[in-house]
């Protein structure tokens, strides 16, 4: 069953393999190519060939065709391809996702969009996975991610100390998350 979910400003929804063109263009030609310098910049984006770009996007078109949770959708803005939601294991233990968000095009931040989306992959996630927390990873540069994820109720829970070099300086590994009854408590006052 395809998964497409309605905001006011924002659309999530599968990826399909229409997405992978624009979706390329986005990571490695666009001219705005800002994000880069704010989702994981202590990681540099390996070079990839379109065709290493598809494969590595095998497993979420995969997905998109079976009926389980996603493990990405895509962002879409006025009809168009603009970021992307994503979650990863750290523990599949203890149920245990972080969570990620990248808008693309630069001209579309600040302007609540990117909570919007956030927000509501938070409550996929909740509605859809047997998890008792979602968290993100970041670093103390990146304000804009932790102000997102404030916004959206998760709270600070580790600051490790100067662990992240970005651009030849230190900056501190932030984690933030959230409980399940804490989304619960607090999801009904957003609107």
């Amino acid at each position: 069953m395809a998964v497409c979910l309605a905001g006011q400003k924002v659309v999530l929804r599968d990826i399909t393999e229409g997405d992978i063109p624009r979706l390329y263009y986005h990571c490695y030609e666009s001219p705005d190519r800002e994000h880069l310098n704010w989702n994981g910049p202590y990681q540099p984006q390996e070079p990839a060939t379109y065709e290493q770009f598809l494969e590595q996007h095998k497993a979420a078109l995969e997905t998109a065709k079976a009926d389980k949770a996603r493990s990405q959708l895509i962002i879409e803005i006025d009809g168009e391809v603009k970021g992307k939601v994503g979650r990863y294991w750290v523990s599949e233990a203890t149920n245990w996702f972080e969570i990620g968000i990248v808008i693309f095009d630069s001209s579309y931040w600040s302007g609540g969009y990117g909570t919007e989306a956030f927000r509501m992959w938070m409550d996929y996630l909740f509605a859809h996975l047997d998890t008792v927390r979602l968290g993100i990873g970041t670093w103390s540069g990146n304000e804009r991610m932790m102000r997102l994820a404030a916004r959206c109720g998760m709270v600070e829970e580790a600051r490790v100390r100067k662990a992240r070099i970005v651009r030849g300086e230190y900056y501190d590994a932030i984690k933030m998350g959230i409980l399940r009854e804490e989304w619960e408590g607090m999801k009904e006052n957003f609107g």
